[in-house]
């Protein structure tokens, strides 16, 4: 490995990186919608306390990638105030009066520039950081992600976020399809569902890694 490189201790094996400026932070949607009452998660029946509890593991994160002037990019889940580019399959979800576009306590669900839209204040991107507001649930659907990881010369994401199991797999999945290398970082990704966010963690790194791999927040501030 040249001195450069980083090498983390994770699931089913190392993972390595072999540039450090190689690779970035990506935080996946954690906005008021999804961890705060009143939001789109409280909207469908879940538990919003559970998602609270990665708070200050990202945070950490977030400080050590600051800390080495590493690439951030932080996503959220938004649609536009018209709902043209929220297909009626999505927007049907929630009971009546609950649903996307829907007005709630903190403004309207789910749409961009609403408070409840905005990150939690803890996690709230730094000036200079990446931005990606996403129609969808993967952080590559129409939204340009790609080009602006190329332009950076990322080619290795560590990925935190919520939930496990939708937003954070599903742009697992479209990053290996695109070539990159993922690391999702266990104590920093949650779900609404203890059981889903275990299962994901196993399917994810099963066969040798085949969709990225796991690993601590701990393993992650040691290596940089």
């Amino acid at each position: 490995m040249t001195a450069r490189a980083l090498e983390i201790a994770a699931k089913p094996h190392p993972f390595r990186v072999p540039e450090r400026d190689a690779v970035a932070l990506l935080v996946i949607d954690m906005q008021r919608d999804f961890l705060e009452p009143g939001g789109f998660g409280a909207a469908l029946g879940n538990d919003v306390t559970r998602l609270q509890r990665v708070v200050p593991t990202i945070r950490r994160l977030l400080d050590a990638f600051r800390q080495h002037d590493l690439p951030i990019i932080h996503t959220k889940e938004g649609h536009r105030p018209d709902l043209s580019d929220c297909p009626s399959a999505k927007r049907s979800r929630g009971a009546p009066g609950k649903q996307i576009g829907d007005l709630g306590p903190m403004g309207r669900i789910l749409i961009l520039g609403e408070p409840g839209n905005d990150f939690v204040p803890e996690l709230a991107p730094a000036p200079g950081e990446i931005v990606v507001p996403k129609p969808g649930k993967g952080a590559f659907y129409r939204t340009g992600l790609d080009a602006r990881l190329a332009a950076l010369g990322v080619s290795h994401l560590i990925i935190a976020g919520v939930t496990t199991e939708v937003c954070v797999q599903t742009t697992m999945r479209e990053a290996n399809d695109r070539g990159y290398e993922c690391l999702l970082i266990e104590d920093a990704t949650e779900s609404y569902f203890p059981e889903f966010k275990a299962a994901t963690l196993e399917m994810v790194r099963a066969q040798g890694a085949i969709v990225g791999w796991t690993a601590t927040a701990s393993a992650v501030l040691e290596a940089l």
